[in-house]
């Protein structure tokens, strides 16, 4: 069964309580907070006063995706404030054993995310150890991109490459991702789906989420 996560990153900030209220009432899963430093990607977002605020207003699993330099030194911080999975980017990481291990450790889920031109290989010593595998199908930084289609291939490498080695990892794509590309997707390989701009760009986010979940499902 498809996860679906939202993210916040296209949501309206102004009124973020009437947000987690239509996602509690939603058929998500996950809530997907895409986290930016305007080092690593060139744009910022919100930090950790934010989703400490947010955290009370929701049971569903915070699904951080940390687009940032050295992310390494807050993993004990996203913890505390109530994150459930973390993802750190390949390309930003000199010790990745050592981050995942720790992640891990102290009790969150361990993903990585790989941009769009870092091969699916490059995880080959550590998929075994991964909870998930964030396959971007866009270029980080800003939602309301155009979809790669490339990723179809990248999502494909990683579900072989996951069934070889045993790894329990699931596959997560971010990007352009709706309910025409959905099936696709998850016919591919991908476990979890994150939407940004086809939710809450819609006149009807509630109405969205059904009908990408609705979408994801054709594939069984």
């Amino acid at each position: 069964m498809p996860i679906i996560a939202p993210s916040i990153l296209s949501a309206d900030f102004a009124d973020l309580s009437k947000t987690f209220h239509m996602l509690n009432n939603s058929e998500a899963d996950w809530i997907h907070l895409d986290i930016m430093d305007g080092n690593f990607v060139p744009n910022i977002s919100f930090g950790m006063p934010v989703i400490k605020s947010l955290r009370k207003l929701t049971n569903k699993v915070f699904d951080a995706h940390l687009m940032i330099e050295q992310p390494e030194r807050y993993l004990h911080n996203f913890k505390v404030i109530g994150v459930d999975v973390l993802t750190v980017h390949y390309e930003t990481q000199v010790h990745l054993n050592r981050t995942v291990d720790m992640t891990k450790r102290i009790g969150m889920k361990a993903g990585v995310a790989l941009n769009p031109h870092t091969p699916v290989s490059f995880l080959q010593d550590i998929i075994q150890d991964l909870d998930v595998v964030l396959i971007m199908s866009v270029n980080p930084g800003f939602s309301g991109q155009k979809f790669i289609e490339h990723t179809y291939q990248k999502i494909a490498e990683a579900k072989n490459l996951i069934e070889k080695t045993g790894s329990k990892a699931m596959i997560q794509v971010d990007g352009g991702v709706n309910d025409q590309n959905a099936p696709k997707l998850v016919q591919a390989g991908a476990d979890i789906l994150v939407a940004a701009s086809y939710i809450f760009n819609s006149q009807n986010p509630l109405k969205a989420i059904k009908t990408l979940k609705e979408s994801s499902l054709q594939s069984f």
